[in-house]
């Protein structure tokens, strides 16, 4: 498509212009389509010429709507690739908002905080879609006003369940993200304030208790993280598993692995049991039981890659290997979140590596950073993982290549 001089891929375009061209092509004037996303003429107007930015996830969702396209179609090609060096930033900035309390600010953008609980709701289901498919950067840039809305019309609403919902999405997102990032005291803290949020109800304890194991694991608090995630399975419905909502079963599959990670973490021979456990409820419902909305991915290929880790966890790296390569040649791998493919493919590492197959561990590398390229390039474990493969012995060109993105040299 001509948009000036030269060409330019429809993906490069700005999202005004993509806005454009959707609507053209679905007939609709602008004052039409004004009147569906209940803005006026004259907004549309200033969008499309890109004289307004459509920044705000409550807009974007409403503008794919009215244009019957997926947000991704308006964000495709949106986000550009930033440097590392962006994140200690974004972590500080993370960090400033889980230590405010007040609840009569308002948001970066002014007077703009969403006015209700249901619009910051939809704002972090496009953040949990965002770390599913590995966008952290745009999470972490999303986070610090995601805590501070929600802290404040959470405040304004706390009668609603949804409001205690909502809280505990946003303190186990910031959680997870910062587990990523290395940065686990503060992670701790974050999904201590989910738990707290969850306020005794099961199902919100079982989600916060996933983010807090994780927290703990990190802090090598294994016992802990183990403890965590079981006490959480046991104040979930024991009525027998074919009795239960698939998504209760999903809820304690989760947990169950986090408990068998955290296990195998310290050394617990109860590793095994607890994989065994979920696997039994996975083999009961299978990988198409996910609760996407609560940022998680259960069934049989998950407990599978947990077997492997747990694995590793305890030593036993062959096995480790072997596990992980037939759950990666299953058509079920593809299915799961791009974070949590380049997440396992980076542990794995660990185990090639231990057995002196560097070039394997560098394949999983460069594999990970094409399915979710800032799990590599931010994240602290992979970049360990590939400089102990750059010091390894000799580097093959797409590895060199990651790492020179990444910013490593070979010593």
């Amino acid at each position: 498509m001509v948009t000036g001089p030269g060409r330019r891929h429809r993906n490069d375009l700005p999202i005004g212009r993509r806005v454009a061209e959707l609507r053209v092509r679905r007939g609709m004037t602008q004052q039409v389509f004004a009147d569906r996303v209940g803005k006026s003429k004259s907004w549309v107007d200033k969008v499309e010429r890109g004289v307004r930015n459509l920044d705000r996830l409550s807009a974007i969702e409403a503008v794919a709507r009215a244009l019957g396209v997926a947000p991704s179609v308006l964000l495709r090609g949106k986000t550009r690739p930033e440097p590392a060096t962006d994140v200690g930033g974004a972590v500080e900035r993370v960090r400033e908002a889980l230590a405010r309390h007040d609840v009569h600010g308002s948001g970066s953008d002014g007077p703009q905080t969403p006015s209700s609980v249901r619009d910051l709701d939809h704002q972090m289901g496009y953040a949990w879609t965002a770390y599913r498919n590995g966008h952290h950067l745009q999470v972490l840039r999303m986070l610090p006003d995601l805590l501070g809305d929600s802290r404040r019309v959470c405040h304004a609403q706390a009668a609603e369940a949804s409001a205690a919902d909502l809280l505990v999405r946003v303190h186990r997102l910031a959680a997870q993200m910062l587990v990523k990032l290395g940065e686990s005291n503060l992670a701790w803290l974050a999904a201590d304030r989910a738990m707290t949020a969850a306020a005794g109800d099961p199902r919100r304890v079982g989600l916060a208790a996933i983010s807090l194991a994780q927290a703990l694991r990190a802090l090598r608090r294994g016992r802990l993280a183990m403890t965590a995630a079981l006490a959480a399975v046991h104040q979930l419905d024991p009525a027998p598993s074919h009795e239960r909502p698939p998504e209760e079963v999903t809820l304690t599959g989760t947990l169950l692995i986090e408990a068998a990670l955290a296990a195998a973490a310290c050394g617990d021979a109860a590793a095994a049991d607890l994989t065994a456990r979920a696997a039994h409820l996975a083999s009961m419902y299978g990988d198409q039981h996910h609760r996407d909305d609560d940022g998680i991915g259960f069934g049989p290929t998950a407990v599978e890659l947990a077997r492997a880790i747990t694995a590793l966890s305890i030593g036993d790296h062959h096995r480790a290997i072997a596990i992980h390569r037939c759950a990666t040649s299953a058509e079920l791998w593809q299915r799961l979140p791009a974070e949590h493919r380049a997440a396992h493919l980076i542990d794995i590492t660990r185990a090639h590596l231990d057995l002196g197959d560097a070039r394997a561990a560098g394949r999983a590398l460069v594999t990970a950073d094409g399915i979710a390229p800032a799990e590599v390039r931010i994240r602290p474990a992979a970049r360990a993982a590939l400089t102990a493969v750059l010091h390894a012995g000799p580097t093959p060109a797409d590895v060199a290549r990651l790492a020179a993105t990444v910013g490593l040299t070979q010593q």
